[in-house]
């Protein structure tokens, strides 16, 4: 095994491992349905999506919501100004970390997802699939009304 690729691999193994044990604790700000920002960490919640601020539903009665602003307002009302916990597990390509936040010891990202506010992200985890199949059969939030999902919007 070359030399370079040798070492390369020992500096991202020692990179990695204090990142995986990060835990970033503080007052959030909601950035968006999906992200949050303590202390200037950026932070992106693990596995799931939520649907994007400028993103509208249509309510069975044809009319349109702006269910991306309602999304963060409501994980910004869930975690007023109580402390959050964000477990890291990763860093994404826009350099905001990657985690599971809870508050109270409850899992924030299973709250939004249980309340019909994101979905699962099965591409990143499977964490997440019950409550959403939870939320969908209640038809909370998202869930009572027609929305594209929100991998596809951003990619219209």
């Amino acid at each position: 095994m070359p030399l370079r690729f040798t070492l390369s691999l020992i500096i991202a193994a020692a990179l990695c491992g204090p990142l995986h044990a990060q835990t970033i604790t503080g007052t959030a700000s909601v950035i968006d349905g999906d992200t949050i920002d303590i202390h200037g960490n950026r932070i992106r919640l693990q596995a799931i999506d939520a649907i994007e601020s400028r993103q509208r539903c249509r309510l069975p009665s044809g009319k349109l919501w702006n269910c991306g602003k309602d999304s963060a307002f409501a994980l910004a009302d869930k975690i007023g100004r109580s402390p959050v916990s964000c477990k890291v597990s990763d860093v994404d390509r826009y350099g905001r970390y990657v985690a599971v936040c809870s508050q109270h010891g409850e899992d924030l990202n299973g709250w939004l997802v249980r309340n019909g506010w994101a979905v699962a992200y099965r591409r990143y985890g499977h964490d997440y699939v019950r409550d959403e199949e939870f939320a969908r059969k209640r038809r909370a939030g998202i869930w009572a009304s027609e929305f594209m999902m929100p991998w596809d919007w951003r990619r219209k």
